[in-house]
C-alpha cells in the first residue's frame, strides 16, 4: 500500500492540471460540484471504489462505467479521468478531487471548516459557525464539512487548517480534570 504523501505527490500535477483545464473553459465551480458529488459517490459505495482501484478489471469496463456514471457531466471532466484510466491513474482519483478541491477552495479564497458535534446542525447553527470561522480566518467563504460524533456529549469541534477549537462538553471535562489534577 502506498503512504499518503506519494499519493498526495501523484495527485497534485493532475488536480493542477484539472483546474487548468477548468479554469479556460470557465467551469472551474461546475468541476468542483461535479468532484463533490463523485467523492460522496465514492465515499458511499465500497464496492464503486473497489472497482475503479481495481488493476485486473479492464480499462474498457472501467471507462464504460465512468461515462455511464458522468453522462451529465462535463465532457471535459469526463475525458480527464478516461485519460486517468488510460495513465493507469484512476487508482488515485479520490486524492486528484480532493487536491482540486483544495486548489478551488484557495483560487476561491475559502477555507475549508470541519466541524465535529454530538448531534447534526441546523442550518442556524451551520450559519453560526459559518460567521464564527470568516470573523476567525478574515477569508471570502467558508465550506463545512460536518460530523457527528455522540462521544462528544455536546457542543462542537471546529478544526480550520491547523487551528482547533474545542468548545464540547468531552473537552471541557478533559481540561476541568488536568486542572484539578495539576492543584
Amino acid at each position: 500500500m502506498t503512504s499518503k504523501v506519494a499519493n498526495t505527490e501523484v495527485a497534485q500535477p493532475y488536480a493542477q492540471a484539472l483546474l487548468s483545464i477548468a479554469k479556460s473553459k470557465s467551469l472551474t465551480e461546475e468541476f468542483g460540484t461535479d468532484a463533490r458529488t463523485l467523492l460522496n459517490l465514492l465515499a458511499e459505495n465500497q464496492q464503486l471504489r473497489n472497482f475503479i482501484d481495481n488493476p485486473f478489471i479492464a480499462a474498457e469496463n472501467k471507462k464504460a462505467l465512468i461515462k455511464q456514471i458522468l453522462s451529465e457531466a462535463s465532457p471535459y471532466l469526463r475525458n480527464f479521468l478516461l485519460l486517468l484510466v488510460d495513465k493507469r491513474r484512476i487508482f488515485f482519483l479520490e486524492e486528484i478531487l480532493q487536491q482540486y478541491l483544495a486548489l478551488l477552495r484557495q483560487l476561491n479564497q475559502t477555507v475549508l471548516a470541519e466541524v465535529t458535534s454530538a448531534v447534526a446542525l441546523t442550518e442556524d447553527q451551520q450559519q453560526a459557525v459559518k460567521e464564527k470561522v470568516l470573523a476567525l480566518t478574515k477569508a471570502r467563504q467558508v465550506e463545512l464539512a460536518t460530523k457527528v460524533d455522540s462521544d462528544l456529549i455536546g457542543g462542537v469541534i471546529i478544526k480550520v487548517g491547523s487551528q482547533v477549537i474545542d468548545s464540547s462538553i468531552r473537552g471541557q471535562l478533559r481540561r476541568l480534570s488536568l486542572r484539578l489534577s495539576n492543584s
